[in-house]
């Protein structure tokens, strides 16, 4: 059976769903540090954070259902910052290996770079997370680096790994747009 993928920017009304596919990841998973999974109020207010400050917070569904979300989030809230996101991407566990991710992160990417966006980090859980490093290489991110054993959870040492895209010529020239607005 196909699969009928639509890709649409996140509600309120979505929060429910939100919290149960981060809080999977949360509770089995070491791509975020996080270890008491939200709850659907707690990421409504994650998504109206995102809303304020005008970056795209997308859910991806099939029919009805959802099966991940992406959004971007200010890298840092200092002004010479303001060209800079941080990607985040979750997926449904019944849903990875369809393609969800890359569909998802594909659609962020290019409404980042409708806002004028000129680098996007990824700041990857687990330096054995093959999904999610791979997800990232295949849509032109590059490892920039990796911090060894910076976070504990479900009993190991967890690595990150950084990764990071250059948008509309990176820094080739200066900045054309205004930039986030925090």
């Amino acid at each position: 059976m196909g699969m009928a993928l639509s890709i649409r920017d996140a509600i309120a009304e979505d929060a429910p769903a939100l919290a149960a596919v981060y809080g999977h990841h949360v509770l089995h998973g070491l791509g975020t540090f996080e270890e008491v999974p939200p709850d659907a109020d707690e990421m409504a207010r994650r998504w109206r954070a995102v809303q304020a400050v005008e970056l795209p917070y997308l859910v991806a569904e099939d029919g009805h259902k959802l099966l991940g979300y992406a959004y971007a989030a200010p890298f840092r809230t200092r002004s010479a910052y303001r060209y800079t996101v941080e990607d985040s991407v979750y997926i449904a566990p019944d849903a990875t290996g369809r393609g969800v991710g890359k569909a998802l992160l594909g659609t962020l990417l290019e409404r980042c770079e409708a806002m004028g966006i000129r680098q996007v980090t990824a700041v990857i859980g687990d330096s054995g997370n093959a999904a999610s490093i791979g997800l990232h290489a295949a849509l032109g991110f590059e490892r920039t680096g990796a911090s060894f054993s910076v976070g504990y959870k479900h009993g190991r040492w967890v690595d990150i790994v950084f990764m990071q895209k250059a948008l509309n010529g990176g820094d080739q020239t200066p900045p054309t747009s205004p930039g986030l607005r925090f």
